[in-house]
C-alpha cells in the first residue's frame, strides 16, 4: 500500500467526502515508483470537496459581469506583470496594460522597482506607449516631466501653475511585489504580501528556483473567447482524449492530479511517460511511449539530440525491464544538465518530464519541474468575448552568466494560427486543437437553454475553486 510508503511523513489532506478517481494506476503509484524521490507534496492529495452545484453561463458572456470583474476583483489582486529580465538596468520600464488600466514598471537606480499609473497629472495622456528605457517621464502632449522615482521633475510655465505642489504631483504609485523572478503590481494598498497570496508556491518552487531562469520567447494572440473561458481550458487535462489525442500514447491524462490550496493557488499533475488509461496497452512497448513523447512533447523534443539517427529513431533507447518513464528522466536529467549547466542529477523522473502546472489567481499559470518552464497568462481584452492569450518559456541561465534580457513578445494577428510561432514548435499545433474549441464554447454560452455550466467533481475541481474565489470578491 501507497500508504506505507517512508516516503510519506503524513496522511492525505482531503477535506470532506473523498472524491471518485479513475481505476488502475495513480500518479501516487507511478510517484512512489520513481527513479529518485519526488517531493512530497506532489504526490499528496490536497483538496475540498466543493460539491456539485452549475456555474452560472452569464459570467462568462454578461458585459455587466465583466464591469463588476473590472471593478471589484482586479484591483485588488496581485497581477503577474513582468519578469525580472524585461527590465534588467536602471531607466528600463514596461507598459504593462490590463483591463483599461496601464501602468509603468520602472527599474530604480538602487534595483528596486517602482510602479506608477501610467498617466500624465496633467491632462491624461499616457506617458509611454511600448516598452523602453528612459532618463525621465515626459508627456509627449505639453511637456510635464517627472524622474524616474515618479518625483517631480519639471512643468513647463510653471508660473501658470502656483496651484500645483511638487508633493500633489507625485506620480501615484501602485504596490509592487517580487518573488521568483517574477514582477506583480496590485493597485489595492493593503492585502497580503506576495507571498502569502502564493501560498504555497513560495515553498514548492524552492526546489526549481525561477529566479535562475529568463524568458526565451513569449508568444502572445487575441482568442475570441472570454478569458476564463480560455484560462478554464488549462486547469484540467482531460479534453486531452478528444482535443489531443495525439499525446496520448504518453500522457496519463486520468491520471492526474488536481490539488487546491487555499483560495488563490492550485496545481494539476499530469504525468507523462505512461499511456493513457484510455488506450489499450495490448502490444504497446515501453520504447513506443518514448518515441511519442519525443514526437509530441512541446517541452522536451528540442532536448534530443540524434543527428545522426536513422529515419524514425530516436536518442533515447528504453533497455530491457526499464520504465518509459525512467528511461526518458535518465536522459532528460543528463541533456538538461549538460545544456544548462546546473547539476539535476537529484532530480525526480516526474520533475524532469511531468506537466506540474501551478494555477494562481486570477489569471497566471507557470509549470514547474527542471525542464523549460511553460508561463501562461491570460488578460480580458476590452471586452467581454476576448482576451488574450500569452505562452512565454523560460529556460535555466548557466552559472555565472547574466540572464539576458527578454525578448518582446511575439503577437500573433487575427489571420495568424499559433502554428506561424515557429519559436513554440509542437506546441503551436496543441494550441490551435485547443482554439478549435474555445471560440465555439464562447458562442454555446451564449446561446444555452438552461444557463448554466456544469463541472466534474474531481477532474474539474480547480475550476470550481476559482469560481468560488471570483465570487468571493465580487461579492465582497
Amino acid at each position: 500500500m501507497a500508504e506505507s510508503d517512508p516516503k510519506i511523513k503524513a496522511p492525505p489532506q482531503i477535506t470532506g467526502e473523498p472524491l471518485p478517481r479513475c481505476p488502475g494506476t495513480s500518479y501516487r503509484d507511478l510517484a512512489l515508483a520513481d527513479t529518485n524521490e519526488v517531493p512530497e507534496f506532489l504526490y499528496q492529495d490536497v483538496y475540498e470537496n466543493l460539491g456539485s452545484a452549475p456555474i452560472p453561463a452569464t459570467r462568462y458572456t454578461d458585459p455587466a459581469f465583466f464591469e463588476l470583474e473590472k471593478a471589484k476583483m482586479w484591483p485588488k489582486v496581485w497581477q503577474f506583470a513582468a519578469r525580472e529580465e524585461e527590465l534588467p538596468e536602471p531607466g528600463d520600464y514596461v507598459v504593462y496594460e490590463n483591463v483599461g488600466k496601464s501602468f509603468i514598471l520602472m527599474r530604480q537606480e538602487d534595483g528596486s522597482i517602482k510602479a506608477f499609473y501610467n498617466v500624465c497629472l496633467h491632462r491624461g495622456r499616457k506617458l509611454k506607449l511600448e516598452d523602453g528605457w528612459t532618463a525621465e517621464l515626459q508627456c509627449p502632449f505639453h511637456g510635464f516631466t517627472w524622474n524616474n522615482d515618479g518625483s517631480l521633475k519639471n512643468i513647463p510655465c510653471r508660473w501658470d501653475f502656483s496651484h500645483l505642489s511638487d508633493q500633489k504631483m507625485q506620480l501615484p504609485e501602485v504596490s509592487v511585489g517580487r518573488w521568483g523572478g517574477y514582477i506583480f503590481i496590485r493597485e489595492a494598498k493593503e492585502g497580503p504580501t506576495i507571498e502569502e497570496f502564493l501560498a504555497p508556491m513560495p515553498e514548492h518552487f524552492k526546489r526549481w528556483k525561477h529566479e535562475e531562469c529568463a524568458t526565451a520567447l513569449w508568444v502572445g494572440k487575441v482568442i475570441p473567447a472570454n478569458w476564463k473561458v480560455v484560462m478554464e481550458a488549462f486547469m484540467e487535462s482531460w479534453h486531452t482524449v478528444v482535443t489531443h489525442p495525439q499525446l496520448l500514447p504518453f500522457t496519463g491524462d486520468a491520471n492526474s492530479t488536481y490539488n487546491i490550496y487555499g483560495d488563490h493557488v492550485n496545481l494539476t499533475v499530469t504525468p507523462f511517460g505512461t499511456m493513457s488509461p484510455h488506450i489499450d496497452p495490448e502490444g504497446k512497448e515501453q520504447q513506443w511511449i518514448v518515441d511519442e513523447f519525443v514526437k509530441y512533447n512541446g517541452r522536451s523534443s528540442d532536448n534530443y539530440e540524434d543527428k545522426e539517427a536513422a529515419a524514425g529513431g530516436f536518442a533515447v533507447k528504453v533497455p530491457d525491464g526499464v520504465t518509459a518513464r525512467a528511461a526518458l528522466g535518465e536522459s532528460l536529467r543528463e541533456t538538461t544538465t549538460r545544456m544548462f549547466g546546473h547539476d539535476v542529477s537529484f532530480a525526480s523522473d516526474s520533475e524532469m518530464m511531468d506537466a506540474l502546472l501551478y494555477n494562481a489567481f486570477p489569471n497566471w499559470s507557470p509549470w514547474a519541474g527542471f525542464q523549460p518552464n511553460i508561463v501562461y497568462r491570460w488578460r480580458p481584452w476590452h471586452d467581454v468575448d476576448h482576451c488574450l492569450m500569452e505562452v512565454r518559456i523560460l529556460t535555466r541561465v548557466p552559472p555565472g552568466q547574466e540572464a539576458p534580457k527578454a525578448p518582446a513578445m511575439h503577437f500573433l494577428t487575427d489571420d495568424e494560427k499559433w502554428t506561424a510561432a515557429a519559436e513554440i514548435g509542437i506546441l503551436g499545433d496543441v494550441f490551435e486543437q485547443d482554439m478549435e474549441n474555445l471560440p465555439f464554447v464562447q458562442q454555446g454560452l451564449k446561446s444555452s437553454a438552461n444557463g448554466e455550466v456544469q463541472l466534474a467533481n474531481y477532474q474539474e475541481i480547480q475550476i470550481r475553486q476559482f469560481q468560488n474565489t471570483l465570487m468571493k470578491y465580487i461579492e465582497a
